[in-house]
């Protein structure tokens, strides 16, 4: 980014800001109105923005151009467009709603890469050509101007509900989040993590593991978690002589926990909203238990190796004073309970609560730890917002349009209902069969694209198969979500794995060999929420769902001590096996 450039970007960051913001303020808009203009938004940064050679600059200012003159054309004549019923009236619009596509799949594969936008790809052209397959997995045929007007003209396909979760609450929370980032929250999470943990045995990937916690709380990315946090503990823990795979691992297990610890848990946690009908407050409600035993596993783990290598605690000159702590922590307690009570005490939307908790936090940039006030240093971090907050908008909103056209042709050709029949012959209408499928499913599609994308793709065409199977539909969305996060430790391709490993400067597969060790409870804990159902019911009946929480806490205690401790083989089968027992056997 030049200095040329740089007032324009940041200039463009705070407009798609200030537009998220008044959405939420505003009442009700048009929502041909308001996801268009999201996406207008957003293709600046998608390709112009991530350009790396004149050619791509070139070409991402055209295809910008394109975007922008036809979602102008969608806001200014969304009135009559509604009036057509999702049909195309004319060459003209035909080729307004190709351009669409073209561009939101480029738009994607500059974001992400190709796998999403090639799945996308493959969905139009199953869409198209459909009709020629035969047998079960063809479709009768779609017009033309009825499949292209459905998924660019009507509210399904780009503006269907996918993407107006990512306009109307994921945009905002990435916002929080932000702002959050630029000011003093981050040290906070450090210091508290440091003076909670840092005397103990291991305490230096301890710190790591709440750190990244709350850090991934309001990331919602395990990469950005892995690279913000990890520049601090990665240090901290090769410099007291921990093995480098096993700081790595340490931290690459602990960002991925980030995405699935409440309150805000990632984009994927507000798309359960739209897709499970339920309040996010009752989502992350029902995902409190799970995330604490998935880092009870992880804390076991690391007490284990403490016993293999004599891990050290941070030493006490480099532990944070009880005054930076307590004040520190202030940067992130004050939105984050500003938050909670805005949905729970104020019975405001989520959205609503965090644009309350937004303005706390941004008026908490004028002061840093030592509550000076600094008007350069402020400027400073509210330009950092409007890059920050207008690239994550733009990247994750790249990420769900596309998604949202996979999701479309599934609708619109009947493919998701052919594929859940085809899961549910496969296990032979048991669930267990179904279920390990499913998490096959999800760990291929997350190697390539991001968890939101694979929990959404997933869950669409596996979803309906689960919960006629016997799950209710927030577990079978929990289950879904929860194994589209394998990819970040689980070979062949594990992003937070790479990251780690490349600050290190370590062989990432010992990393990953490392990183499934600690990360045990990713693997096991969602299928202790299928044989313990109670697990996820903390809202509705705290006891038995406690109850369950301390059972499976016992057993992946056993399981990730057995895997990790340096006692006998004999004995350390013992306590996998007792724990498998103590998790599967008797569910609650």
């Amino acid at each position: 980014m030049s200095a040329i450039s740089r007032p324009f970007w940041i200039t463009l960051g705070a407009i798609s800001i200030a537009f998220h913001l008044w959405l939420i303020f505003s009442g009700l808009v048009p929502n041909l109105v308001s996801r268009p203009i999201h996406m207008a938004l957003a293709l600046p940064w998608a390709l112009i923005f991530v350009a790396k050679t004149p050619a791509q600059k070139v070409s991402g200012i055209i295809l910008t151009i394109i975007g922008l003159l036809a979602c102008g054309w969608l806001v200014a004549n969304h009135s009559s467009l509604g009036d057509q019923y999702g049909f195309l009236m004319g060459n003209s619009q035909i080729a307004i709603a190709v351009a669409l596509l073209l561009v939101v799949l480029e738009m994607a594969r500059r974001a992400i890469g190709w796998p999403l936008p090639l799945v996308a790809a493959i969905a139009l052209i199953y869409a198209l050509y459909g009709e020629y397959i035969p047998g079960e997995f063809g479709h009768a045929g779609l017009p033309v101007e009825s499949l292209l007007g459905t998924l660019t003209i009507a509210e399904g396909g780009l503006w269907g509900s996918l993407t107006g979760v990512s306009v109307n609450i994921v945009a905002i929370f990435v916002i929080f989040g932000a702002v959050l980032n630029a000011g003093e929250a981050g040290q906070g999470f450090m210091n508290v993590a440091g003076a909670a943990a840092g005397r103990l045995k291991g305490g230096a990937a301890k710190v790591s593991v709440i750190s990244s916690a709350l850090f991934g709380s309001i990331s919602g990315s395990a990469s950005a978690n892995v690279a913000s946090t990890g520049a601090i503990t990665l240090p901290a823990m090769t410099r007291l002589g921990y093995p480098k795979r096993l700081a790595a691992a340490v931290e690459a297990v602990a960002s991925s926990g980030g995405q699935i610890m409440p309150p805000l848990m990632g984009a994927g946690a507000f798309v359960m909203v739209e897709l499970t009908g339920r309040p996010y407050v009752d989502i992350m409600v029902a995902a409190i238990l799970p995330a604490v035993l998935y880092f009870l596993a992880v804390w076991v783990g690391i007490n284990a190796f403490a016993q293999r290598y004599d891990l050290p605690g941070v030493p006490e000159k480099d532990r944070p004073e009880l005054r930076a702590v307590v004040i520190t922590s202030c940067f992130f307690l004050v939105p984050f309970s500003i938050l909670l009570w805005g949905m729970f005490g104020g019975g405001y939307t989520p959205q609503y609560a965090a644009c309350i908790a937004l303005i706390a936090g941004a008026a908490l940039l004028f002061f840093d730890a030592g509550l000076k006030f600094d008007l350069n240093r402020t400027k400073e971090r509210f330009t950092d917002v409007c890059l920050s907050g207008g690239r994550q908008v733009a990247m994750i909103g790249s990420i769900i349009l596309c998604a949202s056209i996979v999701i479309g042709v599934l609708g619109l050709t009947g493919l998701g209902v052919k594929i859940t029949s085809l899961l549910l012959s496969g296990s032979g209408g048991m669930l267990w069969p179904a279920l390990l499928l499913t998490a096959l499913a999800c760990l291929i599609l997350g190697m390539e694209v991001p968890t939101t994308a694979a929990y959404v793709i997933c869950v669409s065409v596996a979803g309906p198969a689960l919960i006629e199977l016997g799950l209710e539909p927030l577990q079978a969305h929990l289950f879904v979500f929860w194994f589209a996060l394998l990819s970040t430790i689980t070979p062949p391709v594990c992003g937070a794995v790479f990251i780690a490993a490349g600050m290190v400067e370590e062989n990432w597969l010992k990393v990953a060999g490392t990183a499934m060790a600690l990360g045990v409870g990713l693997y096991i804990v969602p299928l202790a929420m299928v044989a313990n159902a109670s697990l996820i019911d903390l809202g509705n009946d705290p006891v038995w769902a406690i109850a369950a929480g301390l059972k499976v806490a016992v057993g992946l205690t056993a399981i990730s001590f057995g895997l990790i401790s340096p006692r006998r083989a004999v004995v350390r089968a013992a306590l996998v096996a007792a724990g498998g027992l103590a998790i599967f056997v008797a569910g609650i």
